[in-house]
């Protein structure tokens, strides 16, 4: 994880979407041991309370599970509820504001899948 930020949102909040992208691309896995908050918290120089605040949003979103006496580990399936959870927010959140910018700028849906799919195919070769 970089040490990046930006101010667009809270901390914890863009440490919890890291940590949730790491899970989603396969790079932390299910069962696996997560870095402790103080860790992540010393690492990426940021407040520890920052680092639980975030964990503490994975746990409540059955991504992660503390285990007394030894750290907080990826449930099984948490990858699985990320990418569910993410699909969702997608097709709520983002495509409205998809097809509002296309018919801001007299694109057509087939016009959009036209360009999807050749994007697509671009980014094959």
């Amino acid at each position: 994880m970089s040490d990046q930020w930006n101010n667009d949102l809270p901390i914890y909040k863009q440490l919890r979407d890291r940590v949730a992208g790491l899970i989603m691309d396969g790079l932390i896995t299910e069962g696996e041991f997560v870095p402790s908050v103080r860790q992540v918290s010393a690492e990426q120089k940021i407040n520890h309370l920052t680092v639980a605040k975030a964990y503490q949003e994975l746990v409540d979103e059955g991504v992660l599970e503390m285990k007394r006496g030894r750290g907080m580990f990826v449930l099984e399936g948490a990858r699985a509820r990320l990418i569910d959870a993410e699909r969702v927010k997608f097709k709520e959140q983002e495509v409205p504001k998809l097809l509002e910018r296309i018919a801001h700028i007299g694109m057509s849906i087939d016009d959009l899948k036209k360009a999807l799919t050749n994007f697509q195919n671009k980014k094959g070769d």
